[in-house]
């Protein structure tokens, strides 16, 4: 397995994990918007997306991140948004290894912070997350406005 920072040579490749990680939440399969959308993403580089590939060069899995800052802390900031790993590949370490390389990205870029959020009933996630050194921060009440 080889995990990599995707450019605009894996655009269909990431496009098509991305397609499948919105079908698992509910949504639509829209291969043209997705692909419009991840184009955007890597062209402007505005989010910052790791794919892991098998040694064929198929799509494992993938890790979208979104850079924001702290004020207090006067550093940059990661939001883990998107974190999808094919059917196929589940139960094989690729979200293990995805986490370590954001772990060294974030390191490297000197973050003060890498932060997610996961569904409440998402145990196994989780129990991932915490044996990666994540913990639950319950300091801050967080509130969410939709338009």
């Amino acid at each position: 397995m080889k995990i990599i920072q995707a450019t605009i040579e894996q655009l269909n490749l990431v496009t098509a994990l991305f397609d499948e990680y919105r079908q698992f939440y509910g949504q639509a399969a829209n291969l043209e918007q997705c692909k419009k959308f991840i184009k955007e993403r890597l062209i402007e580089s505005d989010s910052v997306i790791f794919i892991a590939t098998n040694e064929e060069g198929d799509g494992l899995g993938f890790i979208q991140l979104y850079p924001t800052f702290s004020s207090v802390a006067m550093k940059r900031m990661w939001i883990l948004n998107d974190m999808f790993v094919a059917t196929s590949a589940r139960q094989q370490g690729v979200a293990n290894k995805l986490l370590k390389q954001v772990d060294l990205f974030a390191q490297y870029t000197d973050a003060s912070t890498v932060k997610l959020a996961t569904a409440v009933d998402n145990d196994v996630a989780k129990a991932l997350y915490e044996s990666l050194g994540y913990t639950k921060t319950t300091a801050f009440d967080h509130y969410t406005k939709l338009f």
